[in-house]
């Protein structure tokens, strides 16, 4: 781990160093947060380690137990279900406002998104295909311009992060993808609420099926 910390809030550059190495796996789901480790490690003391696991633990990244400590987060398939569930809620209205407010500049910024989604799924290149299907998410929720909603969703995305990118690499994913994504991206075009709405949930379905 480099030791050599940025100037800014220390429990927050903590928090962003474990929440790499969570991401990585290198600190694996079900292991335990030994924080004395850590803090010797980076070269603090342990109070800004503890606030750095308790802004992971906000995020859903870490679990705290009475009198066992913390632990990285594991999702299970009802942890999943449930958050799918909301997941589609709030994706779905925003998908909905999306159609409703977006400006043609915006329309075309989340179109040029898709073609590129769409390249990357052709090259089979995993990791761009991730990080654009992000965009194309943050995009849809910054439009919707619901700053509330939008805390939600990236909060539930972090915990998600921990295993979502190998549903990916299941046979056929990756291009049934980019199917639903482009009827996300049509309905919004034609500025059919509804549509982009039903389509954005029925995107989240299929991800969560393919994610258990």
């Amino acid at each position: 781990m480099n030791t050599k910390l940025n100037k800014r809030p220390l429990y927050e550059e903590v928090a962003e160093r474990l929440r790499g190495q969570i991401f990585a796996h290198q600190m694996a789901p079900g292991s335990w947060v030994d924080e004395q480790s850590l803090a010797l490690q980076l070269g603090i003391s342990r109070t800004p380690m503890r606030e750095a696991i308790k802004v992971l633990a906000a995020e859903g990244l870490i679990t705290m137990y009475m009198n066992r400590g913390a632990y990285v987060t594991e999702v299970d398939r009802r942890d999943l279900e449930q958050i799918f569930t909301v997941l589609s809620l709030l994706e779905g209205q925003a998908a909905k406002e999306t159609a409703l407010r977006a400006t043609e500049d915006q329309l075309t910024e989340l179109d040029n998104l898709h073609h590129r989604l769409e390249k990357a799924a052709a090259d089979r290149d995993l990791d761009q295909f991730f990080e654009i299907n992000v965009k194309f998410h943050e995009l849809i929720q910054g439009i919707a311009g619901n700053r509330w909603m939008n805390n939600t969703i990236a909060d539930l995305r972090k915990v998600l992060k921990l295993q979502r990118r190998d549903s990916l690499n299941r046979t056929g994913r990756m291009q049934n993808s980019v199917i639903e994504h482009r009827q996300i991206l049509e309905a919004i075009l034609k500025r059919d609420p509804i549509a982009a709405e039903a389509a954005m949930r029925k995107h989240l379905a299929h991800g969560l099926e393919a994610a258990k």
